[in-house]
């Protein structure tokens, strides 16, 4: 999730607020692993973009924002893992998803390491086999079945230690 998703999250599901800020019951600011000038950079896109408004010390969400968080909630199904952390790794997913489909890779990637998969490269990953039949569907819903390609191993793929070397 961006620091954008992250931000217009915080704006809609506020439990108290400061000054516009969003606030823990004692008060204390709601901290960001982020820069404070990467928060102000990102306030004035997310100002400029129309999905916040600043006034003041005051920042709020506009129906814009809030349209596009329900979006990105609605989008993305989670699903968890049935895997063992000891399941044979035997099958290779390689997957080609295009730019404008970032989220979709991100959400990708996340459910493989869900799974248990190991990146090889980044878009070549193993792990146990086979996908989860309603990942599958859910795939092939929004519409990624044509960018990933699945191949079964014969043997369990084993991943090397970094104390472990080949030569």
């Amino acid at each position: 999730m961006s620091i954008e998703d992250k931000i217009l999250k915080l704006l809609l599901e506020p439990t108290h607020r400061y000054k516009g800020m969003p606030v823990s019951m004692f008060g204390i600011p709601a901290v960001f692993p982020y820069k404070k000038q990467s928060i102000n950079n990102t306030l004035c896109r997310l100002n400029k973009n129309g999905y916040i408004s600043k006034e003041n010390d005051c920042v709020s969400i506009l129906p814009r924002g809030r349209k596009y968080v329900e979006n990105k909630k609605a989008r993305f199904l989670t699903f968890g893992s049935p895997y063992k952390k000891e399941s044979p790794k035997n099958l290779i997913v390689m997957f080609d998803i295009p730019e404008v489909k970032k989220a979709e890779r991100e959400w990708f990637r996340f459910h493989l390491r869900q799974f248990g998969y190991e990146m090889i490269q980044k878009s070549v990953w193993v792990g146990p086999s086979p996908l989860p039949q309603d990942f599958l569907d859910y795939v092939k819903e929004i519409k990624l079945q044509d960018c990933i390609k699945t191949f079964k191993l014969a043997k369990p793929y084993k991943i090397l230690k970094s104390s472990d070397s080949r030569i």
